[in-house]
């Protein structure tokens, strides 16, 4: 009898150790939980593999009992792993979930400016952002200012406004630069008179990365970002110190040093930046006038962070900026001739800012911010000085929850810009104050995997001009894992003041002040679309992204000729700008290839009179070729591609193209450096004279191209 037994249990045991088994599975995106059709899975020491169906399903018959691993892999995603031992308990389809492909940029940068916790793909808003290895790029071409970074993005020029002085403002989809609003960190430090040399008192060592949201964002920012707001996000402490020095010359005789230091210690962390930039005067044409001006600057940023516990945390810190800045007659600068012409510009900018955030929980957090500008500069010329003083406050209060499938953000804040003009000419006073008062709430909903969208409207007291309402409304579509849509609009405003590109041409010569009884607020409507593709053909990525936009500016401020002065009129009307961009992103490799194309269509509308917006470029094309071999070299080719723009005198600028040649050899503490910036030598008064009139006493014609020609600079930078 027990061998009886014994002999049916060795056939039950043999029975089941040749039993064939089935496994079926659906292979699925574990971000987007949308079926992967194309996957291919392989029980590799079976011999056996199948391609997922349009419904991401395998299915395999005749598996033998076990333990088996299945590997599965799919286009642009990691390949993935997985142990099965059979038999399964059930007999259901198995999903399988693959992980995207890890891009650089997104995982490594977290947006600041939408106050959101989500990534920056599941942001409904359209953000573009500049960080990290490209960010230091750019600081090797212009480290003592951040023009070079805004100029060479799409859509995006540094307009100057000072033939002799290099004074340049930012112009975003065509608009006026005061439709733009600038933040440091999310103050906004660069608004009204401080506006005007703000681009070029800014050096990029201490930022650790650019936001730039084109189109109406005045839901979380109030007024002046009608054509859109550029954030510039400061570098933070962390555990491990960063100590790094950047020193850089010019073949124009420039001079750029600074330094940067930052680490946490238990409670407290600490950064600190400090630099000097200077520059001899420039004549690259050898007309007798500077291209670049005589200037010396002195900048130092502290800030201290101190982490109470771990829910709350405090920033203290301060901005003092100095700088001396005089162009003209290359012989009065240089003393030879002191009857010459000069623009002197002597500034002196000190800010401080505050935060105190205390978070709730793992799902909430409220935030106080305060800030305090203070902004003096003088403008003097043969026969003419203009002097004043800004102080400026900005106070706000916001309560956000970041819930899995909703977001809240909730704010007050308070804001007030105070001028006051040192009597010098016989032009009337330009002083002024303002006081805006705003409240906001914006929503961000995640509706399912393929739909978010994002609501806010705000509220706004301006005194002397009324409540501005401000709503906006902002949607993402992902149709599926490789192609994404995101479409935007709302309205916007900007109260007058008389710190503009035109007034700042003219030195504010004889520029008559703004009236609140006459003049009102310019409002806005915008909407901006675009359609972005991704994939990856073996070692091939690519990525395209191409978006429309169109904002119209209603009861436009236009600064006017009466008799002798100028006055500021608002006049019936309306000014839109609208076109699109295009970008596209290769990489194979070491090498990144960027390309990018900018069309642009800004007019104003009187009637039945249209007319075409100055100094805006219809085409402009964008290109870059990288070549980079991780922490060893950088090389990078670039051409930028002008078309012809309309001037205020009726005439038309030349089309032009603007190249530059970049070398950067890296070891592991330190790096040197050349840029062969401009080496075509593009440059305006190539293409005729630059002013009329005798040199002591010139009138400037709009500069629409470069001035200072080929430069060569060349540095080293050191990371200890």
């Amino acid at each position: 009898m027990n061998k009886i037994v014994l002999m049916v249990v060795v056939l039950l045991c043999a029975a089941n150790s040749f039993a064939q088994h089935s496994f079926k599975a659906i292979i699925k995106c574990a971000h987007h939980k949308e079926k992967l059709s194309g996957a291919t899975v392989t029980f590799a020491g079976l011999n056996k593999a199948a391609i997922a169906d349009s419904t991401g399903t395998v299915f395999f018959s005749n598996i033998p009992s076990g333990t088996h691993k299945v590997k599965i892999t799919y286009v642009g995603r990691p390949e993935t792993e997985k142990e099965f031992t059979f038999p399964l308990e059930s007999t259901a389809a198995i999903d399988i979930f693959l992980e995207e492909e890890e891009h650089e940029e997104e995982e490594e940068v977290v947006i600041q400016s939408t106050r959101s916790s989500r990534t920056i793909q599941d942001i409904p808003t359209r953000v573009e952002f500049i960080a990290g290895e490209e960010l230091d790029e750019k600081a090797n071409m212009k480290p003592g200012d951040i023009r070079m970074v805004l100029t060479e993005s799409t859509g995006i020029q540094t307009q100057q406004t000072s033939a002799t002085s290099a004074n340049a403002s930012i112009r975003i989809q065509g608009l006026d630069g005061r439709y733009t609003q600038v933040l440091k960190d999310g103050f906004p430090l660069y608004a009204g008179f401080s506006s005007g040399l703000g681009l070029l008192q800014t050096p990029p060592l201490d930022l650790k990365q650019f936001e730039v949201i084109k189109g109406s964002a005045s839901t979380l920012y109030g007024g002046g970002a009608i054509a859109g707001l550029v954030n510039l996000i400061s570098k933070t402490p962390k555990e491990q110190q960063e100590l790094k020095f950047h020193f850089d010359v010019t073949g124009a005789s420039g001079l750029n040093t600074s330094g940067f230091y930052g680490k946490k210690f238990g409670k407290a962390g600490l950064t600190v930046f400090a630099s000097r930039n200077s520059n001899k005067a420039y004549d690259p044409a050898d007309i007798g006038l500077s291209a670049i001006p005589k200037f010396e600057r002195y900048t130092v940023n502290p800030k201290l962070f101190v982490y109470f516990t771990p829910k709350t945390t405090m920033m203290v810190g301060a901005n003092i900026t100095t700088e001396k800045r005089t162009g003209g007659d290359m012989d009065f600068i240089n003393n030879k001739n002191p009857s010459g012409y000069y623009e002197a510009n002597n500034t002196d900018r000190y800010s401080t800012q505050f935060s105190l955030e205390h978070h709730f929980g793992k799902c909430s957090h409220f935030t106080f911010k305060n800030s305090f500008n203070h902004f003096k500069r003088g403008i003097t010329s043969p026969g003419y000085g203009f002097n004043g003083t800004q102080n400026g406050t900005f106070t706000e209060a916001t309560y956000a929850y970041h819930g899995e499938k909703s977001e809240w953000i909730t704010g007050l804040n308070l804001l007030t810009d105070d001028f006051k003009e040192n009597k010098i000419t016989s032009t009337p006073l330009r002083d002024y104050q303002q006081l805006t008062i705003g409240a906001f709430v914006q929503n961000t909903m995640k509706v399912n995997e393929k739909f978010h969208l994002e609501t806010g409207v705000r509220g706004d007291y301006i005194k002397d001009y009324g409540f501005a309402f401000l709503p906006r409304v902002s949607a993402l579509f992902k149709f599926n894992t490789k192609l994404s849509s995101r479409i935007g609009s709302g309205l916007g405003y900007k109260t007058p003041t008389i710190f503009t590109e035109e007034s700042e041409r003219l030195q504010y010569r004889n520029v008559l002040p703004v009236d609140d009884n006459v003049n009102k607020l310019e409002r806005s409507f915008g909407v901006n679309a675009d359609i972005n593709y991704k994939t990856k053909f073996d070692d091939v990525s690519f990525s395209i992204n191409h978006l429309f936009f169109y904002t119209r500016i209603d009861d436009p401020l236009l600064l006017q000729p009466d008799g002798v002065n100028y006055r500021y009129n608002t006049v019936a009307g309306h000014i839109d700008s609208r076109g699109m961009e295009t970008n596209i992103k290769v990489g194979y490799s070491d090498f990144k290839l960027f390309l990018g194309y900018t069309f642009t269509q800004a007019e104003l509308h009187q009637g039945n009179i249209k007319a075409e917006s100055f100094l805006t470029p219809k085409h402009r094309i964008n290109s870059v070729l990288m070549y980079e071999v991780h922490e060893k070299w950088k090389v990078g080719l670039e051409g930028y591609y002008f078309s012809k723009q309309k001037l205020s005198d009726g005439t038309t600028g030349k089309p032009y193209w603007i190249t530059g040649f970049m070398v950067e050899k890296l070891w592991e503490k330190f790096s040197v450096y050349i840029n062969f910036e401009n080496f075509l030598d593009t440059r305006q008064t190539k293409y005729g004279t630059i002013y009329t009139g005798p040199i002591n006493s010139p009138v400037f014609k709009d500069i629409y191209a470069p001035l200072d020609g080929f430069v060569i600079n060349g540095g080293v930078k050191l990371n200890l």
